[in-house]
Parts: structure tokens; sequence; C-alpha cells
């Protein structure tokens, strides 16, 4: 008789009940027909490595110093704002000046400078009345309703000056020119000297920098060759005129932008002096609206 045969147990698969065949098949069609529409916005779907760097509203303007004799710029403080005007560097007031026209000009990658003044205040500023009556000083002459500062008194000034950069760095504006800042050299009403302003100055350009706006002094000529190490640009007003355009030469020499206007005569006659020095020149009026002349670039 042949050997006895080993059967094998029969494996029987369980049937899979109706109520799981049928969500299985709606999910598979389901699948066909959303799964062509969603591999070209895979494709589209940005990689965070590939992302380009998007830049804040206040980031901080570069100054590089390959650049800082061929910069034009404009200096406009009143009018309607040109924001057309061909120049690289802009020198605006920043309670004046919109976020919306700050961000036309960014969008043209135009560098923004805020004029901020900080050694005076005038009535119809918006935060006039947080200034101490302590710190309020003589008028400033030729400016009704405005006041000299005591620039001493850092602790009382420097938040309500803090919030004034804090505005320009809220409005896209990457550099501050720091205006008034040179009461020692007229009548304030308290007894400013040369080094209570140099210290003042300097704590302003740090604190600039704590707010990563850059630093600019307007005006204040014999302070220039102490303070050029402090600030990264200077704006100068008829330094031709006054005779006094070599005093600004630590920041030309340090490849360091110097802006300077003239507010008479022709530009063919003043150019040649500035531009030999390495200074960015324009003919402006008074009132600083948007009007000007450039001097060539060297």
């Amino acid at each position: 008789m042949p050997p006895a045969t080993r059967e094998l147990p029969m494996r029987i698969r369980p049937a899979r009940p109706a109520s799981w065949v049928r969500p299985a098949r709606a999910l598979r069609r389901v699948l066909r027909r959303t799964l062509p529409a969603l591999v070209p916005l895979l494709l589209l779907t940005p990689v965070p490595g590939c992302r380009a760097e998007l830049v804040p509203p206040g980031a901080p303007t570069p100054w590089p110093t390959e650049s800082a004799r061929r910069w034009q710029w404009q200096w406009q403080l009143s009018g309607p704002l040109d924001v057309s005007v061909e120049a690289d560097v802009f020198l605006l007031d920043p309670v004046r000046t919109t976020s919306t026209e700050t961000a036309a000009l960014r969008a043209r990658d135009r560098r923004l400078v805020c004029q901020v003044r900080v050694g005076t205040y005038a009535g119809t500023d918006p935060d006039a009345t947080r200034f101490p009556t302590t710190v309020r000083g003589a008028a400033v002459a030729g400016r009704p309703g405005s006041r000299w500062l005591d620039v001493r008194q850092w602790d009382a000034l420097e938040p309500v000056l803090a919030d004034r950069f804090r505005l320009c760095r809220g409005k896209g504006f990457g550099g501050v020119a720091l205006a008034d800042a040179d009461g020692y050299l007229h009548r304030p009403g308290f007894p400013l000297g040369f080094d209570d302003q140099l210290l003042f100055n300097r704590r302003l350009a740090t604190l600039a920098r704590s707010l990563d706006l850059s630093p600019g002094l307007v005006n204040d000529v014999p302070q220039v060759a102490a303070l050029a190490p402090d600030f990264d640009f200077a704006v100068n007003e008829e330094c031709v005129r006054l005779r006094e355009c070599a005093k600004l030469l630590p920041f030309a020499d340090a490849r360091k932008p110097v802006f300077h206007v003239e507010y008479a005569g022709s530009p063919s006659g003043f150019c040649v002096t500035t531009v030999g020095y390495g200074f960015t020149s324009i003919r402006k009026d008074r009132d600083l609206d948007a009007w000007r002349e450039t001097c060539p670039l060297p």
C-alpha cells in the first residue's frame, strides 16, 4: 500500500465585509481623480532651502564703501514727495513721509535716511509734550515755535529720541541724520560746552546702531574730526560758501559718504570743489522741496 499522504491544513482567507469594500473602492476612485491635479501643486511648492530671503521693512540701510562716491542724493522736507527722482539716497522727514512712499522707494532699491532733530523740538511735534520743562531752552533763531534742548540731560531725552528713531525704523528707513546736533555753537539757554555736545552725539550714534540704523551727522563741522569714526556719513550745508569743505575730509578720507548742498551759486562753479573732495553735491532751494540740480559724479 502506498504510504499515507500528509494532508496540509487549508488556509481560508476570511471574506471582506461589504462595509469595508465599498469605502476602499471609493478611495481609489478619489485618488485617481485628484492625483493628477496634486502633482503640479507639489512641484510648485517652494522648497525651504530655495526660498528667496525677504527683507523686513526696517532692514538697515547698507553703506558699501566702494559705492560711497557714486551715489546721487535727494533732500526733500516740503511739498509732495517725488519718488521718481533719480537718486540713490533720499533724506526725508519721517513724520510727513508715509509707509506707502517708503515702500515705493525701497522697491526701486533706494537708500532711505530720515532726518531727526535731536537738539531741538517744535511745539507742533507730535511728541512735544514728552519733553520735561527742565530740558526746554531758548528759542531757535529763525524757527518760530522751536526751542533748544538741554543735551546734558540724557536720561530725560533718550526715551523720546529713541521713539523718534523707532518711527524711522518702522517706516523702512535704514539711516538717521542727526540734525541740530550743534547746540553748543548757538545760544541754547544752557551752558553747553564742546564736550557736552560730543558726548551727546556719540550717545546718539550708539543708540541709532542699537536700533539697526546707520547714524549720520548733519553739519556740526567743528566736531567732524572727533566724530567721523562714530558716524557712517555726513550731511553738510554750504561748505563751499562758508569755506569749510576741507574740514569734512575725515569722512571722505575714510570713504564715507558726504552729502553736500548749496543754496546759491551755479553747480558748474561749486561742483569743481566738492567733486574733487569726493562729495556728492546738489543745489537746492532753502525750502527743500523736490527741485534740485546735481553735480556730475567723478
